[in-house]
């Protein structure tokens, strides 16, 4: 006989999230299991009063215990629901890009109820994240409704660093090829008519940072005739855009030489277009927290900081606040009369008050009189639709 299915009960506390929207049961809000699970089971979830509550993936080896796919009514998760969970997905997304866009993220994991999961698009490449050990189970499935609802010409799966170790007991790798043929090299794909690498198999996150699109698109407009840093500028894609809006120059500030690599060869796919050709463009590789308080002041129209997040964890929020300070004044004291500055956080610990306030503070003590453009949060493929999803920032400042 097959193995009754595994049913818990959850503490008021957490019932009460659930019932808010949020996605996941931790291991220490269960009160009561009716067996032992099995990481990638689907775990039914019920209230004080013995009703269905939720479903969802259990996780043995996760302190989020079950990842949740589906609340409300009860339903029964087989091959014609997932396919409609990934086409409602999907649907979200039309309208969103053109022709000049081919990269974006499809799945934007617990936002979407993919929990655990992001799957994001290179052209023809799609690359699927996993953040749980989790969906292990479920891969060929997954596989399989890719295939049916996004045309695609290959299937590259990425692990997050504390799952490697499971998958590998399961024959999984990091950055290895479900479909499809591995690519000799990294894949190109367009972003508002400008082409980017992506290094799908080995890269950062999926292999490009796609969250920031509409903050450099933003960066595009204000960029005519200015000098301009690009400070933590990994492979270059806010510098492409302001070399396209004309700006005199930009220096791409990093601490790898093998992001300062790829943003020169993004330049180099770019060169068609005359106000990137006419652009000068040089690299720097240093510590940007060293090599902008060390840089002559005055010496830019537009910096932009967008460091990696400085958060991972609770604890390291204050440093964090404060190292956002000290960014933005090293970046305001660089630039000219009229200087603008983008300033970015990618830290889910630091808000968007504690970020922004932390940014309008190092300008008032630089300039009283400065000028705020605009602040933006996550674009539209990276919904944000519970607390902890709310992640990335931008704030621009004219002095």
């Amino acid at each position: 006989m097959p193995p009754s299915r595994l049913r818990l009960h959850i503490s008021q506390k957490a019932e009460t999230a659930i019932r808010g929207g949020h996605p996941w049961l931790f291991a220490d809000s269960i009160r009561e299991q009716n067996r032992p699970g099995e990481t990638g089971e689907l775990a039914i979830l019920y209230d004080r009063k013995d009703r269905f509550l939720a479903v969802g993936l259990f996780d043995d080896g996760s302190p989020i215990r079950v990842r949740l796919l589906h609340s409300g009514k009860p339903q029964n998760l087989d091959d014609t629901w997932w396919k409609e969970h990934l086409r409602q997905t999907l649907a979200k997304r039309e309208g969103l890009f053109d022709a000049e866009t081919t990269g974006w993220r499809c799945c934007h994991g617990e936002n979407d109820r993919w929990p655990g999961l992001v799957l994001d698009r290179y052209d023809a490449t799609l690359v699927l994240k996993l953040y749980t050990a989790a969906w292990f189970p479920w891969l060929d499935k997954l596989s399989a409704l890719l295939t049916e609802l996004i045309p695609h010409e290959r299937l590259v799966l990425r692990l997050s660093r504390n799952i490697r170790e499971k998958a590998a007991q399961s024959h999984l790798d990091d950055g290895q090829v479900l479909r499809g043929v591995i690519p000799e090299r990294p894949v190109i794909f367009k972003e508002t008519g400008l082409r980017f690498e992506s290094d799908v198999i080995r890269g950062q996150k999926t292999g490009f940072f796609l969250d920031q699109r509409e903050n450099r698109r933003h960066v595009e407009k204000l960029s005519a005739g200015r000098r301009t840093l690009n400070a933590f500028s990994f492979s270059g894609g806010f510098s492409l855009y302001a070399a396209r809006g004309g700006a005199a120059s930009v220096t791409d500030l990093d601490i790898s030489s093998h992001a300062l690599e790829n943003a020169h060869r993004n330049f180099e796919l770019n060169r068609d277009c005359p106000p990137i050709a006419r652009c000068q463009h040089e690299t720097v590789q240093a510590d940007a927290f060293i090599w902008l308080k060390e840089a002559p002041r005055k010496t830019f129209d537009l910096v932009i900081l967008d460091p990696p997040s400085l958060a991972k964890r609770e604890t390291e929020r204050a440093d964090a606040i404060n190292a956002y300070s000290f960014l933005a004044r090293q970046g305001l004291a660089l630039l000219r009369p009229n200087g603008i500055l983008a300033a970015a956080s990618c830290s889910a610990h630091v808000s968007a008050g504690e970020f922004f306030n932390a940014i309008r503070a190092a300008a008032q003590d630089i300039q009283p009189r400065f000028h705020e453009i605009q602040t933006s949060l996550q674009p539209p493929d990276h919904p944000a639709a519970f607390p902890e999803a709310h992640y990335l920032k931008c704030i621009f400042l004219r002095l």
